[in-house]
């Protein structure tokens, strides 16, 4: 398959927002991004601290937030907006209301149906993290990450307007597939979705996943000893993107809606 031009275009804006450009212009790039797009920085260093606008996307907490340690309570992994959540209606899931898209084909090929089949009647929550937005990702609950497959894709524009106009958009999106296993052996799938303008979804714990890149067909990688604790920091998207959760039947029990503006630690479902 051919590159899309939305990956050429995120690409070059990619190489924009990397680069860096002396203090002062700096400065100025980075004041007017938060400006602009009305960045909350209280939790945050001051902007003319970053050395690059990606640095800025990127930036880290200051001081890790409070969450609960329950290990009933499963926890934003982002600082996003709740574009759609619920049950899964057999395959079926919702980008927002009125535009669902089939499971199997967001997990793609490299997952079994045995594997495709433990979310049937499951649970989703998508996490939609604007350009705003605090764009570094957390572990939900304590885990083990049993495999992660990289599906190279387009990059369309995951806001509310495209999610409207455009059917199977999470599908045809580039993204990531985490299957993970809770300590109770209950599993969910993380999917990281790529948007337009973001040139990279970082894994921390495995480097080799490189995202907009020249890869045009799947990877898959798979893990032993990856262990994760709740509220680990394991990555970020370099501009604002999707999280999609979906879970395993009668694992989740949501206490969000759709609409609902959460942050990276708040409480968004209890773990059955």
């Amino acid at each position: 398959m051919k590159k899309h031009i939305t990956s050429a275009i995120s690409q070059t804006f990619g190489k924009f927002a990397n680069k860096k450009f002396p203090k002062p212009i700096q400065n100025f790039i980075n004041n007017s991004y938060v400006k602009v797009m009305g960045l909350d920085m209280s939790e945050f260093h001051n902007p003319e601290t970053y050395h690059s606008l990606n640095a800025l996307f990127t930036r880290k907490l200051r001081e890790d937030r409070k969450y609960s340690l329950d290990s009933e309570d499963f926890i934003s992994p982002s600082d996003s907006y709740i574009t759609e959540c619920g049950e899964i209606d057999e395959k079926y899931a919702l980008q927002i209301k009125g535009m669902q898209y089939n499971s199997d084909e967001l997990l793609g090929a490299h997952f079994s149906k045995e594997e495709k089949e433990l979310v049937k009647n499951g649970t989703f929550i998508n996490f939609y993290l604007s350009p705003k937005d605090y764009h570094r990702y957390h572990i939900p609950t304590n885990l083990k990450v049993l495999k992660a497959v990289h599906i190279p894709g387009k990059f369309y524009p995951v806001n509310m307007p495209s999610l409207k106009k455009r059917l199977n958009l999470f599908v045809e999106n580039e993204r990531v597939v985490l299957q993970c296993e809770t300590p109770s052996k209950k599993r969910f799938y993380m999917v990281l979705v790529s948007a337009l303008n973001v040139g990279v979804m970082q894994v921390s714990f495995e480097p080799k996943i490189k995202t907009n890149a020249d890869a045009l067909s799947s990877s898959v990688y798979h893990f032993n000893d990856v262990y994760l604790n709740k509220g680990d920091d394991f990555g970020c998207f370099e501009m604002g993107s999707t999280i999609v959760v979906l879970a395993q039947k009668d694992m989740l029990e949501p206490c969000v809606k759709a609409g609902e503006h959460v942050k990276y630690g708040d409480t968004v479902a209890k773990i059955k």
